[in-house]
């Protein structure tokens, strides 16, 4: 514990001389300021990583003297969740957030430490600065401190929030945060052209992939957070998410933008204005989204519940955002352009109007998730809004991003005319009039109109990306031979960028064509069933078979057996169960541990590429009520085998006993299309951050050569 509360305070010191130096360096031009400023860094990476590892080690030993330990990880928490139990508190997520920060950042001054001399210092003070503010919430606020001390010492923890005891959600928040985090690289250098006047396309080449590695680890984070909502929560349709995740969705849309953005900078100088504004909203809504957590002004299940932290994080907040914005106000004739759209019929010009469209999308998510605060300030009364009115905004505005995302990456720079415009889009518009032809044949055409505009966007956008590889493999193949896969392959390897670049776009396009068919021909049905009744939702029929239970060390589960039918078929059977968890308490007896504490779904799922069969239940318990409360008369008996024989009664009772239970089915059409096309997203991503042969060759020269040109005269510091 001496050693974790060591590091944090090397971790502060490290990050105020981190800002510091850095900023004299940039000030004065001293370079060994500058290289001092970034060894800071580099130690402040270090030290992170040890305070982690040592509260890491602490969950995996169940050292209940560390409070954050007591408070969230128990003997009985399986292993995998005691080791990813640190980041489900407000102390361990902060910790996360500070290393994963120190790692990033570290890696990004190490690649420049030979570029930038002017931006990089700025860049490194303004990194140090936010690594200083949440380092000091972890040194100056006891409820975020991850190494306080228990007093007294408990024998046994309260375990892990049930809820987040899913493979998913323990991936979710560290892939989230690490979005989060990424983002404050490209905003460090984004601050740092901005002081110094050096506002070309360099700073963004050199932070592009951090850029699109914080985004790619954020998508990871939505995706996780979602599967997690679908198979534990219970799926309550689109837009009926918790307020944290749908803020998640805000620094992922912007960031989004940024992405596709920089390209025209890079590529015709322009949208210099639009691509500060958009990284620097893209960390400002990351901290918002942290905020959320703890601030508790939205109610939401991923808070810490009340916390002292909202006041501090919102003074954060709107520095960032008001520092942000004078900064770029200052810089505008600099940020000009001398060059102008040429034609609306031109790739910087669908760019431009896809950075609109997604602009907007989050305009319409922060107006819904924060309408509440909203109608409060103006009208006294909390309102909401609720999935309707997301779906009638963003609906239209998902269709024509999918329609631009496959316009846009094949139309030359500059103008391009109409009649070659036509001609490079025929087969696409061809292929959109069989999909909405093939939904009217399948599913009626009237049957939602939002759902087969959709299907014609997608199938638009997915011919234009497979005429790509395929014209551009058989071109590979006619210049050096070789069968077509393995020009395809040869193909996307010298072309990393823009082939992984299609990829994605492809993956977007499945993504939402998933949403748009589960969303539109879905079946739910809710209803009290008894042993042998059925309840049928479309064309399936759900039958209550027999009621289950069993216990283990840390969840007792109740649940039923139900046999699917379509046409008197039986085609699969599903086990839905709902588990409740101990609480470490001493007014509770063994048995009123269990039910005294969280319950949480585990639904009946059978998944498929056509449909999904998703069953939840809600037990009737009340003919438990005689053996649950002799178990809690007992509960004074210290010996485990009494208590052992009075659950193991409980659990063997419930079978017989169970009368009815509430069962909610959902039939979800194509909804697994959603996963696969997040999984060809992230496919996507990963082929255009991965370095070409000849670029990673290049580099390699090009370090060679200044590092022989300068070995004569390297200063002893730079050493």
């Amino acid at each position: 514990m001496i050693l974790g509360r060591a590091c944090i305070l090397a971790a502060f010191v490290l990050s105020i001389y981190a800002a510091c130096a850095g900023l004299y360096a940039a000030r004065t031009g001293r370079r060994d300021w500058a290289v001092s400023a970034r060894r800071a860094i580099y130690g402040l990476a270090a030290v992170s990583v040890a305070a982690f590892i040592t509260i890491e080690l602490a969950y995996v030993n169940s050292d209940f003297s560390y409070s954050l330990v007591a408070q969230n990880s128990s003997t009985t928490t399986p292993s995998f969740y005691k080791f990813t139990a640190v980041w489900s508190s407000q102390a361990g997520s902060l910790l996360l957030w500070v290393m994963v920060l120190a790692v990033f950042s570290a890696a990004v001054l190490y690649s420049t430490r030979r570029t930038h001399l002017q931006v990089a210092p700025y860049a490194n003070a303004v990194i140090g600065a936010v690594a200083a503010f949440f380092v000091g919430l972890m040194l100056f606020a006891p409820e975020a401190n991850p190494f306080l001390a228990s007093n007294p010492v408990p024998v046994e923890g309260n375990g892990l929030n049930p809820l987040l005891r899913h493979p998913s959600m323990m991936f979710h928040p560290p892939m989230l945060y690490s979005g989060y985090v990424g983002f404050t690289i490209p905003f460090a250098f984004a601050v740092g052209a901005l002081a110094t006047g050096r506002l070309d396309a360099g700073w963004i080449r050199s932070t592009r992939k951090f850029a699109l590695l914080a985004w790619t680890f954020l998508t990871i984070g939505i995706m996780l957070g979602a599967r997690w909502s679908y198979s534990e929560l219970g799926w309550g349709g689109y837009w009926g998410w918790d307020p944290v995740e749908n803020a998640s969705l805000l620094p992922w849309l912007v960031g989004t933008a940024f992405i596709h953005s920089i390209m025209v900078q890079e590529r015709r100088g322009m949208l210099k204005v639009w691509n500060v504004s958009l990284i620097a909203t893209a960390f400002t809504l990351s901290i918002l989204g942290t905020f959320l957590v703890r601030s508790g002004i939205l109610d939401s299940i991923h808070a810490f519940g009340e916390s002292t932290l909202g006041v501090p994080f919102l003074i954060f907040l709107c520095v960032i955002a008001l520092g942000s914005a004078a900064l770029i106000v200052s810089r505008l004739p600099d940020l000009r352009s001398s060059h102008r759209l040429d034609s609306l019929l031109s790739r910087e010009a669908m760019f431009l109007l896809n950075n609109l469209l997604l602009v907007g999308m989050a305009a319409v998510v922060f107006w819904g998730t924060f309408f509440p605060l909203i109608s409060e300030a103006v009208t006294g009364t909390k309102a909401s809004v609720g999935p309707p009115w997301f779906t009638r905004y963003m609906t239209p505005i998902a269709i024509l991003l999918v329609l631009i995302s496959g316009v846009g990456p094949v139309i030359p720079w500059r103008r391009m005319s109409r009649a070659k415009a036509a001609a490079l889009f025929a087969l696409p518009g061809m292929a959109a009039a069989a999909a909405v032809v093939a939904t009217g044949l399948l599913a009626g055409l009237l049957h939602s109109v939002w759902a087969t505009l959709m299907f014609a966007a997608a199938a638009f956008a997915l011919t234009v990306m497979l005429r790509e590889f395929f014209s551009g493999a058989r071109a590979r193949r006619s210049l050096e031979g070789g069968s077509l896969p393995a020009a395809l392959v040869r193909l996307v390897v010298r072309n990393r960028r823009r082939y992984g670049g299609y990829v994605v776009h492809a993956g977007v396009a499945v993504m939402l064509a998933g949403v748009a068919a589960s969303s539109a021909f879905n079946h739910t049905a809710e209803r009290s069933l008894k042993v042998g009744q059925s309840v049928k939702a479309g064309d399936y029929t759900f039958k209550y078979v027999r009621a289950t239970s069993d216990a283990h060390n840390e969840r007792l589960s109740f649940g039923a057996i139900v046999d699917v039918f379509r046409d008197g078929r039986r085609v699969t059977t599903v086990h839905p169960t709902r588990s409740w968890y101990p609480v470490n308490s001493d007014r509770m007896g063994s048995v009123g541990r269990f039910f005294g504490g969280e319950a949480t779904s585990e639904v009946g799922l059978d998944a498929g590429l056509t449909r999904d069969i998703w069953t939840a239940i809600q037990p009737d318990l009340r003919p438990l009520r005689p053996a649950i409360a002799a178990g809690n008369r007992l509960s004074g008996i210290e010996k485990p085998e009494i208590q052992a024989i009075v659950i193991t009664a409980i659990v063997d009772a419930y079978p017989r006993k169970a009368t009815t239970a509430t069962f909610r089915v959902i039939v979800n059409p194509m909804v697994t299309w959603i996963w696969i096309g997040g999984m060809i997203v992230l496919l996507g991503a990963i082929t255009a951050m991965w370095p070409a042969p000849d670029a990673l060759r290049s580099r390699v020269s090009a370090l060679a050569a200044a590092r022989l040109a300068g070995a004569g005269r390297r200063a002893p510091s730079e050493a």
